[in-house]
């Protein structure tokens, strides 16, 4: 229900944007919808729905109305008439391609009406030649001089032919061409003078060399059948997914020579091609067609409008304007295999706006016809489609944040710019970095969060006395989780209730909670670990004898493993339990590890087993999204972490054992709405819940999702607190593995303030060579002794 097809220019409007003057927003009366299953009806709204996305058709002629429709809106755009119109001139992307992008094209004469401002004098495009006429009668001389040098220049030498065609937006790869060979100047002359004649000014005549296709082999090398030479043209569809990334999802070979795009057939690469094929096929094509289309959305960047003002979640709509089939907002670009002095060479013919799909779909019906499974590409042009409306969703809304955390929280001000979005800051600390980063700063001291309820009551009033209306309200900072949701609870916003966070916040409350869940298969009971919480000496006793030994001290409220110790009987937890009361009293001995909570302890079972991090993504009690991390072994008796992975190196049915014990104990704890961090073990009775976290991971999670898989966490849970389904992939799929250390200043500090600091500027330098990926928790090294965090993630990706 959220794409919907408009087939007729009567069943949209377009009106004055409310939110940005000068645009215009798209409201759709009626629409072709589409449901789980295949079903389809053709539905009227009323109100009318409002486009946050359009992509369509962008052509001229019949289907112009497309591009009308489409001008000047207020939402993304997956293209425009203009753009459209670049895209399918030849002349137009080979001069992009080649001055731009650096990729190899045939050699090209090409002779052009006028000053043509659309191919600028600088850069020179290296194979191109741009001859500028202001009137093409009368030019026979200055042609056949220009012919003459072209022909017999020196980039013509690999070559024997040349062919003479028109080209330009109207024609699309269509027009007639003539073939000759090279040393028949006359004739090509004449054939060039020919075409002129009829030259208008968004034309042009090319003069283009033949490039000789690489001739591979049908049959397989050990069969007896005659060798039959197949020349490809290739054609590539690169479409921007997650992380506005592009990614090369199509590739389609055609039979070779001149040839009419629509009249070819798609063809399957035979696996005993690519010995034949490598590197120029296989090890160069990807960076090739990425490389092309990303400097081709940078030559014309204004002609696909980005973003545009807010919108109302409850309007979300993508609407999809074809006149035939859905296509993408991806371009392509079309190659041709050569074989230059025995070596395979991709050489660049032109971009194309709609034919590569339009193949690429009637390929993917082919194998269905065949029994091959369906490609991926549908999936992935609709979701790009639906997360693009879904971060204009976001723009411009108001977000009020309960506690800015540390540095390591430093990514959320870079991304609320990144989204547009408005944030306002309540903090504890007025001095806080971030508060000339936001859009409204509140100070106000809620570390003494037992008394937050008192503190809910504050932080309304200061919303309600500067006049803000927010649209949603969350908090990535734990110590905040559940101020957060008593602030959501009395704004009448959209979050977990109190009691539901409060019991995933205290972490001995978390396990005795799911200890009476025993419904369902298999019952959360059966992911809890047995625990007693610890508040005086006389507990340890008491609790020493339902816990087994060895077991876990560790804070109530804690984070970050600042206090937690593996202790091997009830004296070794006496001495713990009296050092900790000792030195951590209050979150001024150490903030940010939830002592405004108290010190209160727990004692709990050890588990044995290999831990893991799992990232949820839940609406309405729906699982959206997960993603499994390993963590290294942890530093034991402390429990620090070391290392960690991402994706997990877990075999799929015991990732999916994790995920399962993480969805069900969040649901039984009564978290239906939001993203979590669910920490496990995976030992020989199956998975076993260590904490969970009421939010957003930490740390390097965020980042390293994004960078692995491409959702960003922080927009999700951005999205659920506004009451809309976030859209993430249906079968995410890993680009890269990262794995990193953590680094210590009782162990790294040496070498990371080594020679002046010279530690952290290398890892610097080689993070902009993309070499290594870092992620700080502090600034400098925190805590020490027992109570020392990691202060810094080095990571490498391969």
């Amino acid at each position: 229900g959220a794409m919907v097809l408009c087939l007729s220019p009567t069943w949209a409007t377009r009106v004055p944007s409310e939110t940005s003057p000068g645009a215009w927003s798209l409201l759709l009366s009626r629409g072709v919808t589409f449901e789980v299953g295949g079903h389809s009806a053709l539905d009227t709204f009323v109100p009318p729905r409002r486009a946050t996305y359009v992509t369509g058709t962008f052509a001229t002629g019949d289907a112009s109305w497309v591009g009308e429709l489409a001008r000047d809106l207020d939402c993304p755009t997956g293209g425009s008439g203009p753009l459209a119109r670049r895209l399918e001139d030849t002349l137009v992307t080979r001069w992009v391609l080649a001055a731009r992008a650096g990729l190899p094209v045939p050699p090209t004469l090409a002779f052009v009406l006028g000053a043509r401002g659309d191919l600028p004098t600088e850069p020179v495009a290296p194979g191109v030649r741009v001859v500028r006429l202001e009137d093409p009668q009368g030019q026979e001389s200055l042609v056949r001089e220009e012919v003459g040098a072209f022909l017999g220049g020196t980039a013509m030498e690999p070559y024997s032919q040349v062919a003479v065609r028109p080209a330009g937006w109207r024609w699309r790869g269509m027009g007639a061409r003539s073939t000759h060979g090279k040393e028949e100047g006359a004739a090509v002359a004449r054939a060039v003078g020919a075409r002129l004649r009829g030259l208008r000014e968004e034309d042009s005549v090319l003069l283009e060399a033949l490039v000789a296709t690489a001739r591979l082999p049908v049959a397989t090398p050990r069969s007896p059948a005659p060798r039959l030479p197949v020349a490809l043209r290739i054609c590539t569809l690169v479409c921007r997914s997650w992380g506005d990334r592009p990614q090369l999802c199509q590739v389609r070979p055609r039979p070779g020579g001149p040839v009419c795009p629509q009249a070819t057939v798609a063809i399957h690469v035979p696996t005993f091609w690519w010995p034949y094929m490598s590197p120029g096929y296989g090890g160069h094509l990807c960076p090739h067609a990425l490389v092309a289309l990303h400097v081709l959305r940078l030559q014309w960047p204004s002609m696909s409008p980005l973003s545009g003002g807010p919108t109302c979640p409850q309007a979300m709509v993508a609407i999809c304007v074809p006149m035939l089939c859905a296509v993408s907002p991806s371009p392509g670009v079309d190659f041709l295999l050569a074989c230059v002095d025995d070596t395979l060479e991709l050489v660049a013919l032109s971009a194309n706006s709609q034919r590569c799909l339009e193949t690429c779909v009637l390929a993917e019906a082919m194998g269905r016809a065949v029994g091959e499974p369906q490609g991926d590409l549908p999936r992935l042009v609709a979701e790009a489609l639906l997360h693009r409306a879904q971060c204009h969703l976001v723009e411009g809304k108001d977000i009020l944040l309960i506690g800015a955390g540390g540095v390591s929280k430093s990514f959320v001000w870079e991304a609320a710019r990144d989204y547009g979005l408005k944030i306002h800051l309540v903090e504890s600390d007025p001095e806080h970095f971030a508060a000339g980063l936001v859009e409204t700063f509140l100070p106000y001291d809620s570390r003494e969060h037992r008394r937050d309820e008192e503190h809910a009551e504050r932080v309304t009033e200061l919303v309600r006395a500067r006049g803000l209306r927010p649209h949603a309200c969350l908090s990535y900072w734990d110590d905040c989780v559940v101020l957060a949701a008593l602030v959501c609870q009395r704004l009448g916003l959209r979050g977990n209730s109190p009691a539901a966070v409060r019991v995933a916040k205290q972490k001995s409350r978390t396990h005795e909670h799911l200890q009476r869940c025993r419904r369902g298969r298999p019952p959360p009971a059966a992911f809890a670990v047995p625990c007693q919480r610890l508040r005086s000496h006389g507990d340890v006793e008491r609790a020493a004898g339902h816990v087994p030994f060895p077991a876990v001290a560790k804070l109530e409220f804690g984070a970050g493993a600042v206090g937690v110790r593996l202790v091997e009987n009830a004296g070794q937890c006496h001495q713990h339990a009296a050092r900790l009361w000792r030195d951590l009293r209050d979150d001024d001995d150490h903030p940010g590890i939830g002592l405004g909570w108290g010190n209160a302890m727990l004692l709990m079972e050890y588990v044995p087993g290999t831990e893991h991090d799992v990232d949820l993504v839940v609406y309405e009690g729906r699982l959206l999204g997960a993603w499994v991390s390993d963590n290294g072994p942890t530093r034991l008796p402390a429990f620090l972490e070391t290392a960690a992975c991402l994706p997990s190196c877990l075999p799929a049915d015991r990732q999916a054992q994790l995920v399962q014990a993480a969805l069900r104990c969040c649901q039984a704890c009564g978290l239906h709405d939001g993203v979590f961090n669910v920490e496990l073990k995976l030992g020989p009775a199956g998975p076993r819940l260590l904490e969970i976290n009421p939010r957003m991971g930490g740390f390097y999670l965020r980042d390293w999702i994004r960078e692995v898989y491409g959702p960003d966490l922080l927009l999700a849970a951005v999205l659920v607190a506004m009451g809309t389904p976030p859209v993430l992939p249906a079968r995410p799929t890993p680009r890269g593995h990262l794995v990193g250390v953590m680094c210590l200043g009782s162990e790294h500090g040496e070498a990371l303030r080594g020679g002046g600091g010279r530690g952290m500027e290398t890892l610097r330098e080689l993070q902009s060579r993309g070499l290594v990926r870092l992620n700080r928790l502090f600034e400098e090294a925190a805590g020490a002794g027992e109570y020392e965090e990691p202060c810094l993630s080095v990571a490498c990706g391969g």
